[in-house]
């Protein structure tokens, strides 16, 4: 039977009137290509349904063309609360600084992620991504995070990319303060860490190997 995966992207913009935000082409692109690829049965769907907002700075006159439908498929996302999620087999939350702005208080994906953790399936995130994991818990009331090996966007490459002091929190700091060990390497690296059904990666640069992850446990 064919693996459905369920890619949740922002529907966050604009964090100021000169600062703008959304999902970051790269993290979505690229895993929706390999699981396409593969063969799975892709939905995309955003808390608000419609456009994801893809950040300027992920487009490039050097990204490939075949990331060109995933972009256009950004446009018309599904609403979250019209997915039946309980029949998929993974879920993906690609990055760029928007899901610090809604996916990480969305109620419905708190719902989303914590059925898919009850029932052991698989919970991939990258970059700011696991950002929309943070309020979601287990049977037992705790963070999904805890005791988990972590990776996300680090301090550090917050530090370099000069946007620390526009986000509404460190998302390094508040995945360690759930109880989870984070582990960065050098910024930019590839990095990605598995833990039990979670799965995070650092960075853009990891969000391949986050979704060949994702594909090794399916």
């Amino acid at each position: 039977m064919t693996k459905k995966i369920l890619m949740v992207v922002t529907n966050f913009s604009n964090i100021n009137d000169d600062v703008q935000t959304g999902v970051y082409l790269e993290e979505f692109a690229v895993p929706y290509l390999v699981f396409k690829a593969t063969g799975y049965e892709i939905t995309i769907a955003s808390p608000l349904g419609g456009n994801s907002p893809i950040d300027e700075s992920s487009l490039s006159c050097s990204n490939p063309m075949e990331w060109d439908e995933p972009a256009k498929l950004l446009k018309d996302t599904v609403k979250l609360s019209c997915v039946d999620y309980k029949t998929f087999d993974a879920l993906f939350l690609p990055g760029g600084h928007g899901p610090m702005f809604d996916l990480a208080t969305d109620k419905k994906l708190k719902e989303v992620v914590e059925y898919m953790n009850d029932n052991k399936k698989i919970i991939a995130a990258v970059c700011h991504g696991p950002a929309g994991l943070l309020t979601a818990k287990d049977s037992n009331g705790n963070s999904i995070l805890k005791n988990k090996h972590v990776t996300a966007f680090s301090n550090k490459e917050e530090h370099i990319v000069k946007m620390t002091e526009f986000m509404p929190f460190s998302l390094e700091d508040k995945i360690i303060e759930l109880g989870a060990d984070f582990i960065a390497e050098k910024p930019w690296s590839e990095h990605v860490e598995i833990s039990d059904n979670i799965i995070t990666g650092q960075n853009q640069n990891s969000a391949l190997l986050t979704a060949e992850s994702v594909i090794s446990l399916l």
